[in-house]
């Protein structure tokens, strides 16, 4: 450590204290993303939503009377520790509930050890497991049936909890008749395939299905619904989480139609969806026409990446790092996300006052990445304070979920390419800064590896080139993971397993102040 610290010093020319805090900053941005990940588990954010009064429940400042009169259904990858926390909770006033979760997740909690996520023996909740590659199945199909003539059986005394989380859509598969499974998959499929959105995606489920756009909500009526969701998608869209089976809406078939004409679908649908999309309404949606849309209906967004957000913010405040939240919106091409995180560095670094066309590129590129420019004007502001402190870092703060264009066949996720191609950017910057970045996704998985992510920083190049590796021949191929496994025996990939939530990404940037303020 002595001999680390004199190399800090030599190099830098920075401070006794800055220099111990730098030589730690790694380790720093783990903790934050554990906490970021602690603060969005399923039990905690359950835990922080339902407040037992006696046998009163209160919900987002609703309160509703227990009288042994509570129903729970849930589906989505995070509802099994949703549900178990629920059960603590209100167990007393429960009557029954059903889980739709995916195929093994129980036998994979149990491994991991994850036993506050499991239900006990004697739960009154009943687990299905389906939707095997989280795609929708037969399985997944008898579990939303089971659930669709649960919330059906209701009357005006009973009080109806819906647990949702990411991958609910594929737990709840309820096709309208005379769709098939296997025709609304295919559609599905193709869509996808094509490049659809997953707000695009929704909306053509919510038209194909029973239980979708709020159909579950009115199969429950005249119960009173209150939805639980952790949102996994940006802005959190309550409407759009799980294709929002407790959010009345009217899909507009002009809309549906238009999606498939986009990506040249319409020619080859299936006989039944067609009909299905060519009526005005199915049979079963006019029966519940003239049913109230709102008023028996809370929905709650109980976790999310803001939230996340929030509570690495207080992770690094504790760890003597000023935090900046910058966006829970990042999204677009990893390319471009990480110019952005590569200029912000600059600006943060900058010795003196940064080049006047800096700012213009910051604000030019945010447009391109989901980033609002009163976000960057109000993020740059605290960057530039960040360079009048002698002692602390700045901690820059974003989650979202970018996207990666696969020209290759290697093995990685959008975190792991986003934090390598950060770490291109701060090693080929002008600015000597040493800075850290981390990225990783929050259900502890980055595409089909064991990573969540990745931490990088400006030597990267350098130490690739040292050990005889290409950055740029990894990139082309979409191998970032083989290119972390490689580097430094593995020891910067984030390997925190299985976290049992899903609340999108989360990046992470220490900035140290420039050197003239030290």
């Amino acid at each position: 450590m002595a001999q680390v610290l004199t190399l800090c010093r030599s190099v830098l020319h920075w401070n006794p204290l800055w220099v111990r805090s730098m030589c730690s900053l790694e380790e720093q941005a783990r903790a934050i993303f554990a906490a970021a990940v602690e603060g969005v588990q399923p039990d905690s954010v359950v835990r922080r939503a339902l407040q037992r009064r006696g046998d009163e429940l209160v919900v987002a400042g609703h309160s509703f009377k227990l009288h042994h009169n509570l129903h729970l259904v849930g589906f989505g990858k995070a509802v099994l520790g949703m549900a178990a926390e629920a059960e603590r909770i209100v167990g007393d006033h429960l009557v029954q509930g059903i889980v739709s979760v995916p195929h093994g997740i129980q036998e994979t909690l149990q491994r991991h050890r994850k036993l506050n996520m499991l239900l006990d023996t004697s739960s009154k909740i009943k687990v299905m497991e389906g939707a095997k590659h989280n795609l929708p199945d037969t399985d997944a199909q008898r579990s939303a049936e089971s659930i669709r003539e649960l919330a059906s059986s209701l009357t005006d005394g009973d009080l109806l909890l819906v647990l949702i989380s990411g991958g609910g859509s594929a737990l709840l598969p309820a096709p309208v008749p005379p769709i098939t499974l296997q025709e609304k998959q295919e559609v599905t499929r193709c869509l996808a395939a094509a490049g659809a959105t997953i707000q695009e995606l929704n909306t053509v489920r919510r038209a194909l299905s029973l239980l979708k756009g709020g159909g579950l909500s009115r199969c429950a009526y005249p119960a009173q619904v209150v939805g639980l969701i952790l949102s996994d998608i940006i802005g959190d869209p309550v409407d759009l989480i799980a294709s929002g089976p407790t959010v009345w809406s009217e899909t507009s078939l002009e809309e549906v139609w238009a999606i498939l004409y986009r990506y040249n679908l319409y020619a080859t649908l299936p006989l039944s969806v067609q009909e299905v999309l060519n009526q005005t309404g199915s049979q079963q949606r006019s029966k519940l026409k003239d049913q109230p849309q709102q008023d028996n209906i809370l929905n709650a967004v109980i976790g999310s990446n803001a939230i996340a957000l929030e509570c690495a913010s207080r992770k690094a405040q504790e760890l003597g790092l000023r935090p900046v939240i910058l966006s829970p919106g990042v999204c677009g091409n990893v390319q471009a996300v990480a110019q952005l995180y590569g200029l912000l560095s600059r600006f943060a670094c900058s010795p003196g006052k940064e080049p006047p066309e800096l700012r213009d590129q910051i604000l030019k590129l945010g447009q391109e990445v989901g980033v609002g420019s009163s976000e960057l004007c109000r993020t740059m502001k605290h960057l530039e304070e960040g360079r009048q402190e002698s002692l602390h870092a700045t901690c820059l703060l974003a989650g979202g979920e970018p996207t990666v264009q696969l020209l290759g066949k290697g093995k990685g996720g959008r975190n792991q390419e986003l934090a390598l191609r950060v770490g291109l950017e701060l090693s080929r910057a002008e600015e000597r800064s040493t800075t850290v970045f981390l990225s990783g996704g929050t259900d502890g998985q980055d595409g089909p590896t064991e990573a969540a992510g990745a931490v990088s920083d400006r030597n990267i190049e350098t130490e690739a080139q040292s050990q005889g590796l290409d950055i740029d021949v990894f990139l082309r191929n979409n191998d970032s993971f083989t290119f972390f496994s490689s580097l430094s025996k593995g020891q910067k990939l984030l390997l925190p397993g299985l976290t049992g939530t899903n609340v999108m990404d989360v990046h992470l940037m220490i900035l140290p102040p420039p050197p003239s303020a030290v």
